[in-house]
């Protein structure tokens, strides 16, 4: 039964908006006429596509956060190991949505697999939520007749990602939130309290210290061309993410983040947890081991291990081990390496990769919690040496007055 798409107007002369199954048009309008309300549209969600800019309307409409994709990919999970068929499912699934945006999207797919389309094959049409990671396992799930066990290691996989990235996000909040607020008060200081009390030091007429004059010198940049920096700033930006656009620049500057003293080790410890754990799920939901290097290699954010594992996929394909194939890049943490060359020889790879991935992801955990750790009582020590200078600069013209008024 297929989805359609509908607005309408209520008792109150107010449009809204939503989705409802029908066999036909009609029957989707006949329905809404019984609950009271005026029928201005109805049309399905093929339609309603055909009518929008293909590719713009496609990433709107299939862009969904990581943690929706988790709670769906749970949900359904869950309810085929429960023995519901998959169009059952699909319809469960819909239901539980909250946001329209989503609830749309699993009727459309649902209305696609009653049509006799794969499930592999309807996620297709949704290519910015589902990516192509996803879509493969669930192929393999489909072809392999165990849709709803390759479905569940999914939704482990989609859970620990969605986990990953709150954890490191979540980590990263206190430091930003902290330099903000440090930033905003030493601003602050310099735009307003240090021009007040600079002021009785140049009306004396005496030479200051070229302390107070660099301080003098900042707080009147501030004052009077601080839309200057920002605009300049905003430039900067702006011209980098041009840049980055550029390939050969972009790898030039993925290249310099791995070589960047702790920089470097967070970013190969992120890609390598990405491949590794990507490796794991796609092989054992039966994927080929090159086809998922290839979907492994897509995972990594930085260009220059994102080559290195398309490269890789080359090598395995002539015949390479997948160890020797990740280890000439030398972008891959050794001890990584020894568990996948331990996983290829006792012949329990998927295992292995598996707890390279956690691995990984621990180390990650651990690194950024001591760096959040050492932040703070640095960023004290920072603070409190701007404020001596200030204080330096401040007190320097006054020590200066004293000696001239002793004399």
């Amino acid at each position: 039964m297929p989805a359609f798409d509908y607005v309408v107007l209520d008792g109150r002369g107010k449009q809204k908006k939503g989705v409802l199954e029908g066999d036909s048009p009609r029957q989707v309008r006949q329905q809404l006429k019984e609950q009271g309300l005026v029928p201005l549209s109805v049309e399905t969600t093929s339609q309603k596509a055909d009518k929008q800019d293909g590719p713009r309307f496609r990433v709107a409409r299939g862009s969904i956060s990581a943690g929706d994709l988790a709670v769906i990919t749970r949900q359904l999970a869950t309810l085929l190991q429960a023995g519901l068929p998959l169009e059952e499912a699909l319809k469960a699934v819909s239901r539980q949505q909250e946001k329209p945006k989503n609830r749309s999207m699993m009727l459309a797919i649902r209305a696609k697999v009653v049509e006799g389309h794969t499930l592999a094959a309807s996620l297709n049409e949704f290519p910015r939520s589902f990516p192509e990671l996803y879509r493969a396992t669930v192929s393999a799930g489909e072809h392999s007749g165990h849709l709803d066990l390759v479905l569940e290691q999914l939704a482990e996989y989609t859970e620990a990602r969605y986990q990953t990235k709150k954890k490191v996000q979540g980590a990263m909040i206190y430091p930003i939130v902290l330099t903000l607020f440090a930033f905003l008060i030493v601003t602050g200081m310099l735009t307003f309290v240090v021009p007040k009390i600079v002021t009785v030091f140049e009306d004396s007429g005496q030479q200051l210290p070229a302390l107070t004059r660099i301080l003098i010198a900042t707080s009147e940049l501030l004052q009077n061309w601080w839309w200057l920096m920002l605009l300049a700033v905003a430039a900067a930006v702006y011209a980098f993410r041009r840049a980055l656009k550029n390939p050969a620049f972009r790898y030039r500057f993925h290249s310099w983040m791995l070589k960047a003293p702790l920089l470097g080790r967070i970013n190969r410890g992120l890609d390598a947890s990405r491949v590794a754990s990507t490796l794991s799920i796609l092989s054992k939901s039966g994927v080929p081991l090159v086809d998922a290097m290839r979907i492994s290699g897509q995972v990594a954010g930085n260009v220059c291990i994102r080559q290195s594992v398309t490269a890789g996929a080359d090598k395995l394909k002539e015949g390479s081990s997948l160890f020797a194939a990740l280890d000439g890049s030398g972008h891959f943490p050794p001890m990584m390496m020894q568990m996948i060359a331990s996983g290829e020889r006792s012949g329990e790879l998927d295992g292995m990769l598996a707890r390279a991935a956690s691995n990984q992801e621990r180390e990650l955990e651990n690194l950024i919690n001591t760096i959040v750790a050492l932040f703070e009582p640095l960023m004290l020590v920072v603070m409190g040496g701007v404020v001596m200078v200030i204080v330096l600069s401040i007190m320097l013209p006054i020590l200066s007055m004293n000696s001239l008024v002793g004399g």
